[in-house]
């Protein structure tokens, strides 16, 4: 997400309540976000030792961290605070207030010229649709959603719901706030009752000549595509990255933080839980290349024989 306008180190400190300032009150911060998106001028946090060193060495220019006995890298900040989630998600909602809509289709938001909203669809303020676009009845679109033009939303489906996002404490679970975006390229169609998920920090898009069934998810930050399809009750795990071209077939899920490469086909009932290779096909839990697959299938099945060989 980025800030406008800009703010300072010591406006940052103050605001949140840090216990010690590392670095120049002046520092500029320029955007913030969860540390898988981050860019130079962002500032991020780290609450846990075993990722101080992947949050310092990041993109990042600002952290938020419940420590200070660390180096502070050359042209960076250090913010330290008891509780940097906490921390953070002040930060988030001090840029990003929930404002709550008085009408189902709110006159603030942009339309594009021959776009159709069907009566019982929701479309909030801050959402922009282009040209000749149908949004079917009992959509819902939330605020901060970019769609192109000659999209497709089938019924029920929702647009810019929050994160699943959570940090789980002993008194329970504690919610990341959503501050990012979804974007919807051209000529995208969106099966009945899928969820498309804001990004918490950054963009959730689904790419140009996306094609999905119905009951799909697509998780925060994920990253679809040009002319992919996903298959009904698919799911896309957050921070994921789905190159062009790729299919994913019904009732497959797709683990977090993964790129899916370029052609990737992924057939149906399988579970991916690792980079794939260009080009290739996979199936199974967890999934493998299919041929390989099937062999190991094939295989195990033998195994009753073999073992009353013994």
């Amino acid at each position: 997400m980025r800030i406008e306008p800009n703010t300072t180190l010591k406006c940052v400190a103050d605001f949140i309540g840090a216990k010690k300032m590392i670095g120049s009150p002046d520092f500029i911060i320029s955007g913030l976000n969860e540390i898988h998106e981050v860019e130079p001028g962002d500032i991020t946090f780290v609450d846990h030792p075993k990722y101080y060193s992947k949050a310092l060495n990041s993109a990042a220019t600002t952290i938020i961290i419940n420590t200070d006995q660390v180096d502070c890298p050359d042209g960076k900040a250090l913010l330290v605070h008891d509780c940097p989630f906490d921390a953070f998600n002040k930060l988030i909602l001090s840029y990003r207030k929930f404002e709550p809509s008085h009408s189902m289709v709110s006159p603030k938001a942009e339309i594009g010229e021959g776009t159709i909203i069907e009566p019982g669809a929701f479309v909030a303020d801050h959402v922009k649709i282009g040209k000749n676009c149908i949004i079917h009845a009992n959509v819902s679109i939330n605020n901060h959603v970019v769609i192109g033009d000659n999209v497709i939303i089938q019924s029920g489906s929702v647009i810019g719901g929050d994160a699943c996002y959570f940090q789980r404490r002993k008194e329970g679970f504690v919610k990341f706030e959503s501050c990012g975006r979804v974007v919807i390229e051209d000529d995208v169609e969106i099966g009945a009752l899928c969820a498309i998920d804001l990004g918490v920090t950054s963009d959730t898009i689904i790419g140009k000549g996306t094609k999905t069934d119905n009951h799909v998810q697509v998780g925060h930050d994920a990253k679809i595509g040009k002319y992919c399809f996903l298959g009904a009750h698919s799911a896309v795990g957050g921070v994921t990255k789905v190159m062009d071209n790729v299919s994913i077939w019904s009732m497959s899920a797709v683990n977090k933080d993964l790129v899916i490469a370029e052609g990737t086909t992924v057939l149906a009932y399988s579970a991916i839980d690792k980079d794939t290779e260009p080009g290739v096909t996979y199936f199974g839990v967890p999934g493998d290349e299919v041929k390989k697959k099937w062999r190991e299938i094939a295989c195990t099945r033998m195994l009753p024989d073999l073992v009353k060989k013994l």
